[in-house]
């Protein structure tokens, strides 16, 4: 079982990610940019241009590592949703741009780490300390769950992904308190996860990448119990 930090494994789901996302991107005309996208409030030119400071804000985390000048990702909340904001109101020929040059400068970024700046400690945008390592996962997250967010389906996504991606958010849901407990047993699979206490649990069974967008909330399943917010 691959590590999410393990960037061997990461970076090239990453850059498989990149250009999965961007040819999502590339099959939207310029209305449908400016329409809903799946995301609740956002059109797909939001969900295009937080993809863009997203990179450029995992930049700020390699450039942390690489230098050991603490560079958070972002001010505040407010700095990112106004970044977001004016990005969405940007040309769609801009934003298309400006989505493919920052994800190849994070790329560039990321690939010239040393393995010791790889270990350096920075912190993710919610605070949480972590080794730079983790970031390469950190935008794999982005790039495919977004790519479903603008039309792609969760089958597209790497079942190495998919595996890793049940880890870390039955993970991150056992830990609130308002999560259900239940059995997660894939039926492509021959494994299983779990979510909640672990106490008497109800089984969902699902192909793994549904279940991994039903965690992520972009699959409703029928008659499957509420999920508290992942992120």
């Amino acid at each position: 079982m691959t590590d999410r930090h393990d960037v061997t494994a990461t970076l090239p789901w990453m850059r498989e990610g990149t250009a999965h996302l961007l040819a999502v991107v590339d099959k939207l005309t310029d209305e449908e940019l400016a329409g809903p996208s799946a995301l609740p409030g956002w059109t797909g030119a939001h969900v295009v241009g937080h993809m863009a400071r997203n990179a450029e804000a995992l930049s700020r985390l390699a450039a942390w590592a690489r230098t050991g000048v603490e560079t958070p990702m972002y001010a505040d909340r407010e700095q990112r949703a106004a970044e977001i904001e004016s990005s969405a109101a940007l040309p769609a020929a801009t934003l298309r741009g400006d989505l493919a040059s920052t994800a190849a400068t994070l790329d560039a970024d990321l690939s010239a780490l040393t393995p010791a700046q790889w270990q350096a400690q920075v912190r993710s945008a919610l605070g949480r300390a972590i080794p730079a390592a983790e970031v390469p996962w950190m935008r794999i997250r982005e790039v495919w769950l977004h790519a479903v967010d603008l039309g792609a389906g969760v089958e597209d996504l790497p079942a190495d992904v998919v595996d890793l991606l049940l880890d870390d958010v039955s993970a991150a849901l056992s830990g609130k308190e308002d999560c259900a407990a239940l059995l997660l047993a894939p039926t492509d699979r021959d494994r299983t996860w779990t979510l909640g206490a672990p106490d008497a649990r109800e089984t969902v069974a699902a192909p793994a990448a549904e279940l991994a967008g039903w965690l992520t909330g972009r699959v409703s399943g029928p008659d499957r119990p509420a999920l508290p917010r992942w992120l």
